[in-house]
């Protein structure tokens, strides 16, 4: 257990010293650009999925849920998302921060980091012994960096570095993802109707347990069309994370609206 704490302590370090390092050297790149007009954007989605899949196995909703979705910023980014059952129930509150950086024309490196709430209908029993369900909140605390680099306006290849804290005690304390991302983008279908692909394949830690998985994602859309199509399927190569599923897949159908304003000096 000693062992393993330290393993944890060393990676996190390490997430800490790539980070600093990067937005150091990104901000040294950003400095040309300062004369450039500040144009901020405002953006919103909303996606109804068939099942409520993540990256993390117990934050997995596993049934139709809808997500929302909202940026505004330029560089700097407030990214908040609301994630519930179609039923009603919540699913997730995801507060983003993001900082969008370059180091030349190919290179963009984004920090991340977020306070999201987790919900679970939980079934408990009174004193009188009557069955009823609850909904138990548990809070987490993220970094991340996420460098890529964009060979032509079909391919890109990136990492994602990411550390999730567990901030109560009964739930998994530290969570620490390392994947690799290439991006397969305006692949023509027909007419003007592209696609993109992002496989990715992720080694995920959670405190004493860890595992390899693959994650793909798919989206169909159209040229000036705010509605586009997506999927996505998620399977466990090797892996010893608890989890009630082995294999998940999920179609979305989502809805997008992009504004763009200057700001006023």
């Amino acid at each position: 257990m000693e062992s393993m704490c330290t393993k944890n302590s060393i990676l996190i370090k390490l997430i800490l010293h790539l980070i600093l390092t990067g937005i150091s050297y990104t901000l040294s790149a950003q400095r040309s650009d300062s004369t450039v007009a500040k144009i901020n954007n405002f953006t919103a989605a909303a996606l109804i999925q068939s099942k409520g899949i993540s990256t993390i196995p117990n934050l997995t909703l596993g049934k139709p849920a809808v997500t929302f979705d909202l940026k505004i910023g330029r560089k700097l980014t407030f990214e908040p998302q609301f994630r519930f059952a179609l039923d009603g129930k919540p699913w997730a509150m995801v507060f983003w921060w993001r900082y969008y950086g370059s180091i030349g024309q190919k290179l963009k490196i984004t920090y991340h980091t977020n306070y999201s709430l987790s919900y679970k209908t939980i079934t408990s029993y009174t004193s009188s012994g009557t069955q009823q369900e609850i909904i138990r909140t548990t809070r987490y605390l993220v970094g991340a960096i996420q460098p890529t680099y964009q060979v032509n306006k079909y391919i890109g290849v990136g990492l994602y570095l990411f550390y999730n804290r567990g901030l109560e005690s009964f739930i998994t304390q530290n969570t620490i993802m390392l994947s690799l991302r290439p991006a397969f983008s305006n692949i023509p279908i027909t007419g003007n109707i592209s696609a993109r692909i992002d496989p990715e394949v992720y080694y995920l830690r959670m405190d004493d347990n860890d595992g390899v998985f693959l994650n793909t994602r798919f989206s169909v859309s159209k040229n000036n069309c705010p509605i586009s199509v997506s999927g996505l399927i998620n399977k466990p190569l090797r892996s010893d994370i608890p989890s009630d599923y082995d294999f998940l897949w999920n179609v979305g159908l989502s809805y997008t609206f992009k504004k763009g304003y200057s700001e006023v000096r």
